[in-house]
């Protein structure tokens, strides 16, 4: 245990913190998986620019890592704009195997 006042505020501080930050990372967490789920455009767009937000404060506050907050917000702008756009089927284009003339 804290044996000085300011040892023992930082205690009692760190754990408030701790909670607070473990709720936001928890929240935006949730949203993310909102957001992966969603198959409406415009709504994908809106939730997609509040869990932008929500990724780069957590970035700011130090509870993720900023680099780790940009790949996200990447990947996640990849999802959302794919989602609008239908994916037709490729078409396999094979070259004819040549044939080897015998005599």
């Amino acid at each position: 245990m804290a044996n000085h006042k300011s040892a023992e505020k930082r205690i009692r501080s760190s754990a408030t913190k701790r909670l607070k930050n473990r709720y936001q990372a928890k929240t935006t967490r949730t949203n993310i998986k909102t957001l992966k789920a969603t198959t409406d455009k415009s709504e994908a767009v809106t939730l997609l620019q509040k869990v932008s937000s929500m990724l780069d404060k957590l970035a700011k506050k130090n509870v993720i890592h900023k680099k780790k907050a940009a790949n996200q917000k990447s990947k996640l702008a990849k999802a959302v704009n794919k989602i609008g756009k239908e994916e037709a089927p490729k078409k396999v284009v094979r070259k004819a195997a040549a044939k080897k003339k015998t005599k």
